[in-house]
């Protein structure tokens, strides 16, 4: 689906403008964000606006078509984080600083695995953000 820029719009102002998987801000993003599926057109996914997330570039390519991915912990697959469905809560919490996102359910251990959700330069980011009261964006 190539979203048209009304859409695209609606979808980034849901998100308030960070990714939906790991809270990078687009402001700050040297990259572009993607409108994609949650669950992918070849999963069985839909365009309508429950199934569609704003992603960083980082995000989107790793998340490619996938809908699981194995739990480090337990050895069994589990389904990614929906930002729609899911209560971030349930699955995440963030270190002392706020520069990693930690994974403290099967659906967290492996959307933080397979995303790679603390990248190297997103940790960097959300450390010079949170000197200046920018990071985390809610």
């Amino acid at each position: 689906m190539k979203a048209n820029a009304a859409l695209k719009e609606k979808v980034r102002s849901r998100a308030n403008g960070c990714c939906e998987y790991c809270f990078s801000q687009f402001k700050y993003s040297p990259d572009p964000f993607s409108v994609e599926h949650i669950i992918p057109i070849s999963k069985g996914g839909s365009d309508e606006m429950d199934n569609l997330a704003y992603s960083c570039q980082g995000c989107n390519n790793k998340k490619y078509n996938h809908i699981q991915f194995k739990d480090l912990i337990t050895g069994a697959f589990a389904n990614l984080y929906n930002p729609r469905l899911d209560v971030w809560e349930e699955h995440f919490r963030w270190n002392e600083d706020f520069s990693l996102i930690l994974g403290i359910s099967p659906t967290g251990r492996a959307t933080v695995s397979l995303l790679d959700l603390n990248r190297e330069g997103v940790t960097n980011l959300r450390k010079l953000l949170f000197l200046i009261a920018q990071h985390p964006p809610f």
